[in-house]
């Protein structure tokens, strides 16, 4: 099973707003927009970005390698502004290796893997639409670890996400 189809067909408003809800690693503890809720390690955090009229809101939880504190990761989830769609953005640190993309594994099982779709000042980014299995696959779940390469010549970095909490925060998202 691989994950589902990458996100491919542009990013919709309510993405590019929320965009902003995705600092830096190094920036944690300056995180735009207010913390609604915790939810284990998850946060609610909610914006209202430049030119937007309505408020963005997205699940996030920002971890850094515990034997590579260089490697860290921010996850995004977020709804579009047309609810129609759920996006799950990771959001890596400049200097991956693009071409192998990302793997997923929960608790265990290697879910599939996604390829990075852009890259900004702020790092590189993962987006993948959350279908109905995915969604179950998380909420069900109680670990999981993105893995990623910083070069050709070196073993896969895995990085884990604490899934405790996840479905309690996706919930809460307006």
């Amino acid at each position: 099973m691989g994950l589902p189809r990458l996100y491919r067909s542009g990013l919709i408003a309510s993405a590019i707003a929320v965009a902003a809800l995705v600092a830096p690693v190094e920036a944690q503890q300056q995180q735009p927009g207010t913390i609604r809720s915790n939810h284990g390690a998850w946060s609610v955090i909610c914006d209202t970005p430049a030119g937007a009229s309505t408020e963005q809101c997205a699940l996030m939880q920002n971890v850094i390698a515990e034997d590579r504190p260089e490697v860290g990761l921010s996850v995004v989830v977020l709804k579009t502004a047309d609810r129609k769609a759920k996006i799950l953005r990771i959001l890596a640190p400049l200097g991956v290796l693009l071409k192998d993309g990302m793997e997923l594994y929960v608790d265990g099982n290697n879910i599939g893997r996604a390829y990075f779709t852009r890259c900004f000042s702020e790092g590189c980014y993962v987006e993948v639409e959350i279908d109905e299995e995915l969604m179950k696959i998380l909420r069900a779940g109680k670990n999981a670890v993105f893995a990623l390469r910083e070069s050709a010549d070196q073993d896969r970095v895995g990085i884990p996400i604490e899934l405790a909490g996840f479905g309690e925060g996706y919930d809460k998202l307006p």
